[in-house]
């Protein structure tokens, strides 16, 4: 891989003092807005602390094991026996679905994703393998072994709203992201100028084990073993730059801020190439795209 961009903890948008005196083991980062990182990954809650059964929603479920984690945190922040709205998918790899069955069964509760990854989320089709050619650390080489699902949750699966609003988060609209995937979705508010990313970029270098272990802060493309259309991702980066966020939470790594968070973000869309593609890989050569069925396996 080519140089990284790191960020400073002047960037992260985390208190830790704040954290720990409220004692639910997330990150509040604004009012209506905190995120739980579980193992190698995030997911995020949405809705006003304490605001009950139906007055929240949650963005991805995590790594497989950590429903207990996941429930446990939704009913500190908002209410014991608080259901969400609504389960909204930025993407449906491995390590954002591991609880989704179980929680939208027992929360009984819609699941909302692109119409593009419903085939990942309704038991009909499997990702394309992880490639571990891409190098960068452990978790790249071991993307061959990482599940490739399907999950079915089809039942309660919806798509996202033409319209671009997301149900049970007005305030917000989702922008189509691919690259990660071919369905992968972002989150914007206007109002506050946030951006929950999904993987469309991360903050950490995710292809090492050690930088996913210490939380190393840099502004970071795509999860390289899992990106099956590089281009696109390019593209997704720089629509997101664009926007001139001053808050991001993404799927991997701590949430950033401020200016040291934009012009992280600005470098790593104007420099795709050189610090986010990697130098090998299947998918650069032959992408995984859903217009030629290559994107389902």
């Amino acid at each position: 891989m080519a140089e990284q961009i790191h960020l400073s903890q002047n960037a992260s948008a985390v208190d830790p003092e704040l954290d720990a005196a409220r004692g639910d083991k997330t990150h509040e980062i604004a009012t209506d807005l905190a995120y739980r990182r579980l193992g190698i990954v995030n997911v995020v809650y949405s809705g006003p602390a304490a605001s009950g059964d139906r007055g929240w929603v949650l963005i991805d479920t995590g790594i497989p094991g950590t429903k207990g984690m996941i429930k446990s945190a939704a009913e500190h922040r908002f209410g014991v026996g608080a259901r969400p709205a609504a389960i909204v998918m930025t993407h449906g790899h491995f390590d954002h679905i591991g609880a989704l069955e179980d929680l939208a069964e027992e929360w009984d509760v819609a699941v909302y994703a692109h119409p593009l990854e419903h085939p990942y989320l309704n038991g009909g089709a499997s990702y394309p393998p992880g490639d571990p050619s891409v190098g960068g650390g452990a978790m790249a080489a071991l993307a061959r072994f990482y599940p490739r699902g399907p999950v079915n949750v089809g039942g309660r699966l919806r798509p996202l709203p033409e319209d671009g609003t997301v149900p049970g988060m007005p305030g917000w609209r989702w922008i189509h992201t691919p690259g990660h995937s071919v369905g992968h979705v972002s989150f914007w508010r206007e109002a506050d100028r946030t951006i929950i990313a999904g993987d469309a970029f991360v903050t950490t270098g995710q292809e090492s084990a050690y930088a996913v272990a210490v939380q190393r802060a840099e502004m970071h493309g795509p999860p390289t073993y899992y990106t099956v259309e590089w281009d696109k991702a390019k593209r997704s980066v720089a629509a997101l730059a664009a926007l001139d966020p001053d808050l991001v939470i993404t799927g991997h790594g701590e949430a950033m801020r401020g200016v040291e968070m934009r012009t992280a973000l600005y470098d790593l869309a104007e420099r795709f190439d050189q610090v986010a593609v990697p130098k090998s890989g299947k998918y650069l050569e032959h992408p995984a795209r859903a217009e030629d069925g290559s994107a389902y396996r």
